[in-house]
């Protein structure tokens, strides 16, 4: 399933962090049947008798979330930004205490997973789990709730003050979702 997801350079994350490498999971998830195998991949992780609907942060979480859905036969919903929050829209409703699992593309900091979870219990739900393709952070982000991920990888991180890519004058790209140039 090569995919060419896997990009080097110099690169501005949706955390604010900098970084030598990038994982475009939008390239890996093109695919109809390559998103249903991870979306499965991922539900082997998870009894669906322990949440009542699966939840995405958008834009990264989207395919994945729906894919994690379908392979546990759960209702999908997602959070987005509006005004710069997190937020629940599009008419999505939640019962009081209805549990949620939480489904990211990438995590890095936890930061859109957490701002999900917060949106999410905001309108009386509850997360009781969160899992991701990739942790960027090798299991040290905090997400507030159990959280697993198919692969775990530590790559390079660095503030834009740290960074050695700013320091030798490499011009930064932002692929990502927010905020990004293409």
């Amino acid at each position: 399933m090569e995919k060419g997801a896997l990009l080097d350079g110099h690169f501005v994350l949706s955390s604010g962090l900098h970084s030598p490498k990038y994982l475009q999971c939008a390239l890996a998830l093109q695919e109809p049947e390559d998103a249903a195998h991870f979306g499965r991949e991922i539900a082997k992780h998870f009894d669906a008798n322990d949440f009542d609907t699966v939840a995405s942060p958008a834009i990264g979480g989207l395919v994945i979330g729906f894919a994690t859905a379908l392979a546990l036969g759960k209702r999908f919903i997602w959070t987005e930004r509006q005004n710069g929050e997190m937020t629940l829209r599009r008419g999505f409703t939640m019962k009081d205490g209805e549990r949620v699992l939480v489904v990211e593309d990438v995590i890095t900091t936890g930061g859109s997973t957490r701002e999900c979870i917060a949106a999410l219990a905001a309108e009386g739900g509850r997360a009781v789990s969160a899992a991701s393709i990739i942790d960027r952070s090798n299991g040290t982000a905090d997400v507030g709730v159990p959280f697993v991920s198919l692969v775990s990888l530590k790559v390079p991180g660095y503030s834009a003050d740290e960074c050695p890519m700013c320091a030798a004058g490499i011009e930064a790209t932002k692929p990502g979702s927010r905020n990004a140039a293409k």
